[in-house]
This record gives C-alpha cells, sequence and structure tokens, in this order.
C-alpha cells in the first residue's frame, strides 16, 4: 500500500450525544446584560444598568459587602499606597470616614509623605529623574525636618506615627489645605490611621533629622495598632487594599496573623479587596487569596485609581443613602 492509498480513523459524529438547551447550565443570561441610558439618569440608575458580569459583578458585592459592613458597625479597614494621594482621592475616601464607614486607614510611608506635603504645601510629587541627576531628589528639607521630629516627639509621647503626624498637622498654623489630608481627618474624626514604613525606602529617611529608632518605634506601634484592628473585621468586615503592590500587603498578612494568633483564629468570614492600575503577586496571594482560605471571600479589580475609587466611594454612599 502507498502513502497516497493509506486510510485515516475519522470520529463519527453522527453518533455524538447532544443535550436540550434547556438543562445546560449558563453563565450569562440576557437578564444580565447592561442597560443603555434611559429616563433615570441618577447614579443608582448607573450602577443598576452594570452588567451581572464579571468584575461588574464583583464590583456590585464589594459595594455590597462595605454598606453591609457599615450598617453591621463591622470593620472597614482601607490600605494605601502613595498614589492613591497622588491622584487627588483623599476627599473621597475622607467622606467615608465622616460617614463612619472606614475604621482603620493604613498607609505606606509614601502615602504619609504626599498627604503632609498637600496639607502643608498645596502641592507633592517632585520630577525624580531630574532631582536624581543633580542629586536633591527627596531632600526637600521642610518635609524631612517636620516629620522626622513629629517622630520623635511621638516616640517620646507613645504615639503611633500616623498619630504623631496628625496631631502635628493639627498644630501647624501654616496648612496650605488641611480639608485634603487623610492624616488630619483620621486625627481630627478619632479614625485610627497607622503609617507603615520601609527604612531606606521613604525620601525622608535621608534627611540629617532621620532618627531610626523613632522611625522604628513609632511604625511599630501602629503595626500593633493596625493588628488590635483588625479584630473588628471578624464576620462580615472588609479590607480593601488600594494602590500598594508590596509594603501593605505584606504588613497586613502579619498584622492578621497577630490578630488570630490573639483571638483563637478570628477574625474570620470577612471580605478582602485588592484594587489595583494591574495585579500584582503579593495582593493576590496576601490580601485576595490566603486570608479568605477557609471563610470569606477575595476580590481582584482592576483599574485606574482615579476612576475606580470615586465610583467605589459612591456606590457605597449611594447604597447607605437608599437604606435611609
Amino acid at each position: 500500500m502507498t502513502s497516497h492509498e493509506r486510510t485515516f480513523g475519522e470520529a463519527d459524529l453522527s453518533r455524538v450525544r447532544t443535550v436540550p438547551v434547556a438543562v445546560r447550565p449558563n453563565k450569562v443570561s440576557a437578564r444580565d446584560f447592561a442597560h443603555p441610558p434611559a429616563g433615570d439618569r441618577s447614579f443608582a440608575a448607573f450602577l443598576d444598568a452594570l452588567p451581572h458580569v464579571l468584575v461588574a459583578r464583583d464590583f456590585r458585592a464589594v459595594v455590597a459587602a462595605v454598606v453591609s459592613a457599615a450598617r453591621r458597625e463591622r470593620g472597614v479597614v482601607i490600605m494605601l499606597g502613595g498614589h492613591i494621594v497622588k491622584t487627588g482621592l483623599a476627599p473621597v475616601l475622607i467622606e467615608l470616614m465622616r460617614r463612619k464607614v472606614v475604621t482603620h486607614v493604613a498607609m505606606n510611608g509614601s502615602a504619609a509623605i504626599h498627604d503632609y506635603e498637600v496639607a502643608r504645601f498645596g502641592a507633592t510629587s517632585e520630577d525624580v529623574a531630574a532631582g536624581l541627576e543633580r542629586g536633591t531628589f527627596g531632600m526637600a528639607d521642610e518635609t524631612g525636618r517636620e516629620m522626622n521630629d513629629a517622630f520623635l516627639r511621638g516616640m517620646h509621647e507613645e504615639r503611633g506615627m500616623g498619630e504623631a503626624l496628625g496631631s502635628a498637622l493639627s498644630e501647624s498654623a501654616t496648612l496650605a489645605n488641611p480639608e485634603l489630608s487623610l492624616l488630619l481627618s483620621a486625627h481630627t474624626l478619632g479614625v485610627p490611621v497607622s503609617v507603615h514604613a520601609a527604612l531606606g525606602a521613604e525620601i525622608i529617611h535621608q534627611h540629617p533629622a532621620a532618627s531610626g529608632a523613632a522611625i522604628g518605634d513609632t511604625s511599630h506601634r501602629d503595626f500593633r495598632r493596625l493588628a488590635h484592628s483588625l479584630i473588628r473585621i471578624d464576620d462580615g468586615g472588609v479590607v480593601l487594599n488600594l494602590g500598594s503592590a508590596v509594603i501593605m500587603p505584606e504588613v497586613f498578612l502579619k498584622a492578621l496573623t497577630i490578630a488570630r494568633n490573639l483571638g483563637d483564629g478570628r477574625p474570620a468570614n470577612f471580605t478582602t479587596v485588592d484594587l489595583d492600575m494591574q495585579r500584582h503577586y503579593r495582593p493576590r496571594v496576601n490580601v485576595v487569596q490566603r486570608p479568605t482560605l477557609h471563610s470569606g471571600k477575595g476580590y481582584e479589580i482592576t483599574g485606574h485609581h482615579e476612576l475606580m475609587i470615586p465610583l467605589l466611594v459612591w456606590a457605597v454612599v449611594t447604597g447607605l443613602e437608599a437604606e435611609l
């Protein structure tokens, strides 16, 4: 037999068994589709018009979790990276603090620096490339001197880093934009605020006034305070990681371990959310997956902070007001 005379087997499709569409499980139904704009142009109508599919469905679930936590007086912890402050989102987060939704604000060192500079000087975020070439990057005198002085005072008064900065801002007579400060708002509203420093990673650590002892003392006290605050997320609380790819996911995992070690395995059955411009390993594993492995639910929502966080806050406020 020559090669062109060979025969090859073929599946007999006439023998394939089919099933009725009516009994097939479907992931998407026509009732899940988005709605175009109609007569009602309210924000509530916009939310209702979103499709009940994929991340839009997750977004609704996150909003519902935050609203439920606020109604039941469970903990809602927001963890921040510096980009959140730089993109002008402090005012909407402060609104959640005013409404007593947020029970703890935790931020990395860069977020605290940007927040402090906006409150004091009305501007932040220097040209790193230009400053690095001249050796002046991060060398702003007032920022480094004032923040480090606040840490020294905080150490002596047994305050956390966030509390020390909020107190320093409250006593300053030369604030450009006090209403935009998360640190000051937390201090005024009595919301715990913690700053989690990474030695050598923040511009104020290169200032002549920097004290490793004061930085370590105040930031470690804040670490302990965060661990204590996590008790409140048990059974229905929420932890939102907004824009921190490394520091806050790592800090959260250790603080949660302490809380569970002291609380006989609790807190449990809470919601975690990572909201960032792109997905990273540590937030996925340390915020979304591991803490909710045995109870609760974790979500990843990817999008630009300056769009997604106002949407989230407005949706939460809308949900709270709808229940009044």
